[in-house]
């Protein structure tokens, strides 16, 4: 494995993100703070409690697992899309990195810089609300593999876009909405029962349900199925990566 190729890829990435530092950590910081005054403060008057959790502290996984997606997706998907751009993705790929380490570099400092971002958050919500974390290893594990899997889905969005406009096409119009009906703000046993079995069929409600139980150990799914299905979905993705660099689709043409 080239490590020199990985580390300068992943290094040049990581200093793409202190250049813009007020877009890339501030903005969404402030935006998710936000978040927590109009939602813990106001609505939290009206909704005391959900599942016997304050509805302040109810809401702050829902809300890390948002700007995780978006981040996740937007700096993967801006990362390798620039390179085609400006044309200097083919010297990446006439050099002597193979596609795996070009996946490893651009992914892991996408997945690095939400996992940061993530991180901040989380300290943050510890000003505005009592926070507890039951089970922290199952806490980074979902962080991680749920960062990991959207670097690579927005990987695969940077690649399929080929305008700047389709980059944002996809977390705005799918991911955000399937966010929020995923259970960000409430708990899906809240919902008439046929909308309980609709809302399953997002595969959010599984990331969010999750990440919420490694909290206050509550849960909407059971966790090894929310397991599961972040991993499959990791599987997914690494399948369509392997077959867009074994086709060259987008990038040789």
């Amino acid at each position: 494995m080239n490590i020199h190729a990985i580390r300068a890829i992943y290094v040049f990435e990581m200093a793409r993100t202190w250049r813009t530092l007020l877009q890339s950590i501030v903005a969404p910081v402030i935006s998710t703070s936000l978040y927590f005054v109009v939602f813990g403060a106001a609505i939290g008057h009206r909704i005391t409690e959900v599942d016997g959790i304050s509805y302040g502290a109810f809401i702050v996984p829902g809300l890390i697992m948002l700007s995780l997606l978006t981040q996740s997706i937007s700096n993967a998907s801006f990362g390798i899309y620039f390179p085609k751009y400006s044309g200097t993705i083919y010297e990446i790929l006439s050099a002597p990195v193979s596609y795996a380490e070009i996946t490893l570099a651009y992914v892991g400092a996408a997945a690095t810089k939400s996992i940061i971002l993530a991180a901040i958050i989380l300290a943050t919500a510890g000003f505005f609300v009592p926070l507890q974390i039951d089970h922290p290893f199952w806490m980074l594990l979902f962080l991680v593999l749920t960062a990991i899997t959207f670097s690579l889905f927005g990987f695969i969005i940077g690649i399929w876009a080929d305008g700047f406009e389709k980059l944002q096409l996809v977390p705005l119009l799918i991911v955000t909405p399937l966010t929020f009906l995923g259970g960000s703000f409430y708990s899906i046993n809240m919902l008439p029962p046929f909308w309980q079995t609709v809302t399953l069929f997002n595969p959010v409600v599984y990331l969010i349900s999750g990440f919420r139980w490694s909290f206050y150990s509550i849960a909407d799914v059971n966790v090894l199925v929310s397991l599961g299905m972040t991993v499959f979905f990791l599987a997914v993705c690494l399948a369509v990566v392997y077959w867009i660099f074994k086709s060259g689709y987008r990038l040789k043409n």
